[in-house]
């Protein structure tokens, strides 16, 4: 299949976007690891030193930098192109704290790391093309659709028991409560991200789009979508911190085996979200969505393992009863979604991969 330049785009800025926040990880690290050595207090245990440490603002703003990135992908490809693309962070991540802060990368985790860019290979070769959308109405259309709306509809439906049945009584035992509630919410928010950045890519090339009120209504659905994501992933011992006046570690979940069912989830919704909103796979044949659904597989085996074998390699590393706090969590937009949580790593002896994975969701 021909790449088209909107796909072009967008492939290059998730790339951008992939490489900016994956550093953007190590860099802040020794920020951190800088800090802690002057002042003698962790920001894991509520030392604020490394707001005054530029090595951390330079990779705040490169993390800035890359959500924007992935913001504008959106308005050029299709989200079944950009989210899977999301993992290769993890991988940038890796890589570098291998070489730059001497953390061992295993050697299953070299072939994690191997699967999930040859199931990117394969999710960009087999992406679909953009449908050509003109306004802003034409999203509305999308939107407002029976198929659509019945998704939007049972999305609602599931966070509400999630929040107001599940979440009372399972959601700190449970690792599928609140990381549904963020996964199945991020999805609804990557399809108001690309109504919106589509609407301002339409703006910037001379038509517009801010005068009508579709416009803000995205807007809007996108600043719930965002809140809502960023309260339950706060609250989610899963990603065990509270966002408070400190960062408090609640270790409830293991981050290693949550990263990957979160990402999992929410991509896989987020696919879904759009393939019924704008209609993706419409005219695509039989073996091409095969081919991309199993280079998404490829890519899940490849960040599970590359996971699981981080998990493996840091229980080998314990010393005594000490283990290291667990990063707090930083908010953005992306990928996922989603992608748009990511973990914000403000303790300076937790691994560099513990990202949350919502190419995220923007």
């Amino acid at each position: 299949m021909d790449f088209s330049q909107d796909n072009l785009k967008g492939f290059v800025l998730a790339l951008l976007s992939s490489g900016f926040i994956g550093s953007s990880f190590i860099i802040k690290k020794k920020g951190l690891r800088r800090a802690a050595a002057a002042s003698g207090v962790r920001a894991g245990v509520g030392g604020f030193a490394y707001l005054l440490e530029p090595l951390w603002w330079i990779g705040m703003i490169t993390m800035i930098v890359g959500e924007i990135a992935n913001f504008l992908a959106y308005a050029f490809a299709p989200a079944v192109l950009v989210t899977p693309l999301g993992a290769l962070s993890i991988i940038v991540s890796a890589v570098l704290a291998h070489f730059m802060l001497n953390e061992r990368l295993h050697k299953l985790g070299i072939l994690g790391c191997v699967m999930c860019i040859t199931g990117s290979i394969i999710v960009v070769i087999h992406a679909p093309q953009e449908h050509p959308i003109t306004s802003v109405h034409e999203i509305w259309l999308m939107a407002t659709q029976t198929s659509f709306l019945l998704y939007v509809a049972s999305v609602i439906v599931l966070v509400f028991i999630l929040v107001f049945h599940f979440a009372p009584q399972c959601g700190h035992t449970n690792v599928l409560v609140f990381t549904g509630i963020c996964s199945l919410m991020g999805s609804l928010s990557v399809m108001s991200v690309k109504a919106l950045g589509t609407s301002l890519k339409l703006t910037f090339e001379g038509t517009n789009q801010l005068i009508y009120p579709e416009t803000w209504f995205f807007t809007l659905v996108v600043i719930i979508c965002v809140v809502t994501q960023m309260n339950y992933l706060n609250k989610d011992d899963t990603y065990n911190y509270y966002f408070t006046t400190k960062f408090q570690a609640l270790d409830t979940f293991n981050t290693a085996v949550v990263s990957p069912i979160y990402y999992v989830m929410f991509t896989s919704l987020t696919i879904l979200a759009s393939v019924i909103m704008f209609k993706d796979w419409d005219g695509e044949e039989g073996g091409s969505i095969a081919s991309e659904i199993c280079g998404f597989v490829v890519v899940i085996s490849g960040t599970i393992l590359l996971h699981a074998t981080k998990d493996f390699e840091r229980s080998q590393s314990f010393r005594g009863s000490y283990a290291p706090l667990s990063p707090t969590l930083s908010t953005g937009l992306c990928s996922g979604i989603g992608e748009t949580m990511k973990l914000d790593e403000e303790d300076g002896e937790v691994s560099s991969e513990d990202i949350c994975l919502r190419r995220q969701q923007p």
